[in-house]
């Protein structure tokens, strides 16, 4: 079934021999230059990883974490690859508690960067190219420059005071003390020389070698807790997706500590409702999925940071039963418990050879903790804003331990192969926009591009947010491209509704279609500077 109600304004990308959709032109540019060249999708993903920390600055790079989905074409197999750092050594709830709470920007923010290991894992599992090989974009950009986006300069402008409190950051992101013009030329000679030493000595020169060194002294230098010892310490995670069958289709996710399985929920708790029926973009259906997202955002809370969490009981039909059935016909007001927005961007990948990969990395908030190594120029994370502080949370601060993460790489299965690979950026909303993206295609038979152009919904309750002081207002966001009637039934069904405009909601979706025929349909969101390319 193909749904003709929403107009897309971009083209829908086509080809067969490969599909790459990430979130800047020069990031896309770079993984179909790897596939053109005889490079896998783990090859293009190095690529586009690599160069979207240079482009893309605010929203990942060598100083965050990452996720790496990947499934084989030959084997059938599916693998994550998780680079997550550990909280530092000298990380202690009592430090924090002493500090009057856990720090959301600057040097206490910074947790120890791991993407570059997870990445290093992918490639060496499933790499085609050699690793230096797929440095050269992101070598080339950070050293000549790129192009300020109209993108760019709104986030540098929203964060202008964490980037001013950082004088290496300052330099960079604010020359001559202003944000830069659209096509303002930015060059990052400090990183380019990191990037350049990584591609010669391999990720281990990150975590125990040369590089390793330079940002040890850089924390040092700036007042961060992460040390060599901390960086040495991180090793991949490496592990088989979770998953639930869903109306045909296997529905996988990363795994913790991923907070994925929300968006698993989600699905089962609406899987024997008639969805069709209700009709795309109508309150019925908003309400139903709003509902089932603020059930499952309670277990993610309660749950999430476990080291083990229990997926087989928090996936069960007893769960999903007790879920469904609470769902009334009235806005439920669930605070996650008593009384930031984050960043991050995601890619996908598909080959010649039907290989996939769903990616997603992160600095967290947007530029990170807003401080830049002077002598690495890696812009690092502030990922220390997800520990909570609190005796018994699932997720609370010990020194060593892994933060759990909104960042989730899904992955949609038919018959055995891929059949869409998407995802999105946006913190606490990321589930809940994959969750309508998905619903669009496999109900309503949206193609990808109407799917990531469709207005949508995010749905935020006090208490929820993951960033530090983890706060959240009881409000349903959704774009006014729903109209005044279904806008008029939510609130009717007792909805605390804003109203923002067209394209103006949360995330940035990217997303890869694969038709039986081969084809592969690649899509992306004009809601930041997303982009997609075939062959």
């Amino acid at each position: 079934m193909a749904y003709d109600g929403i107009r897309a304004h971009r083209p829908l990308i086509m080809g067969r021999r490969g599909a790459v959709a990430t979130n800047h032109p020069v990031a896309t540019q770079a993984g179909l230059d790897v596939l053109r060249a005889g490079g896998s999708a783990a090859d293009a993903a190095v690529a586009i990883s690599l160069t979207l920390g240079v482009v893309e600055p605010h929203m990942s790079g060598l100083g965050g974490d990452g996720f790496y989905h990947h499934w084989s074409a030959k084997t059938g197999r599916a693998e994550t690859f998780a680079g997550t750092g550990q909280a530092p050594a000298a990380a202690t709830v009592a430090r924090y508690r002493a500090e009057g709470g856990v720090a959301n920007r600057g040097p206490l923010s910074i947790q120890t960067p791991g993407k570059l290991a997870g990445l290093a894992a992918l490639h060496a599992a499933h790499g085609a190219k050699t690793w230096g090989a797929l440095f050269g974009a992101a070598v080339e950009s950070a050293r000549e420059g790129f192009a300020a986006t109209h993108a760019l300069r709104h986030f540098i402008g929203e964060n202008r005071k964490i980037i001013e409190a950082d004088a290496t950051s300052r330099a960079i992101w604010l020359p001559g003390g202003a944000v830069p013009a659209v096509g303002t030329i930015i060059a990052q000679p400090a990183l380019a020389a990191t990037l350049q030493r990584l591609a010669s000595a391999g990720a281990a020169a990150f975590f125990g070698g040369d590089v390793a060194r330079d940002l040890a002294a850089d924390c040092v230098d700036v007042g961060a807790l992460v040390a060599a010892g901390d960086l040495a310490a991180v090793a991949p995670l490496l592990a088989p997706p979770i998953g639930i069958t869903w109306r045909g289709f296997e529905v996988r996710q990363t795994p913790a500590p991923s907070m994925g399985f929300a968006l698993l929920q989600m699905l089962r708790i609406i899987e024997a409702e008639d969805l069709g029926a209700l009709g795309w973009g109508s309150p019925t259906l908003i309400h139903l999925m709003v509902e089932a997202k603020k059930r499952a955002f309670l277990d993610r809370e309660a749950e999430a940071g476990r080291d083990a969490p229990d997926f087989a009981a928090l996936l069960s039909d007893a769960r999903r039963n007790a879920h469904a059935a609470a769902i009334g016909a009235r806005a439920a007001h669930l605070p996650v418990r008593a009384m930031a927005e984050a960043d991050t961007t995601y890619f996908c990948v598909v080959d010649g050879d039907g290989n996939a990969v769903s990616a997603i990395q992160s600095i967290n908030g947007a530029f990170g903790s807003g401080v830049t190594g002077a002598r690495t120029g890696i812009l690092l994370n502030n990922r220390m804003s997800y520990w909570h502080l609190d005796d018994g949370h699932a997720n609370q601060l010990a020194p060593g331990r892994r933060v759990r993460h909104t960042m989730n790489a899904p992955m949609v299965m038919k018959d055995g192969k891929p059949w869409m690979v998407f995802g999105t950026p946006g913190a606490d909303n990321q589930v809940q926009v994959n969750f309508q993206v998905l619903v669009s295609c496999a109900v309503f038979g949206f193609d990808p591009q109407q799917a990531l152009e469709a207005p949508r919904w995010t749905s935020s309750q006090p208490g929820q947010e993951s960033n530090y002081p983890h706060g959240g207002e009881d409000v349903l966001t959704i774009e006014r491209g729903f109209g005044e009637a279904a806008i008029a039934g939510l609130r009717e069904r007792g909805h605390q509704v804003k109203v923002v405009g067209d394209l103006e909601g949360a995330c940035s979706v990217a997303a890869i279609r694969v038709l039986e025929n081969g084809v592969r349909m690649g899509a992306s969101d004009p809601r930041r500077d997303g982009w997609a390319a075939a062959w």
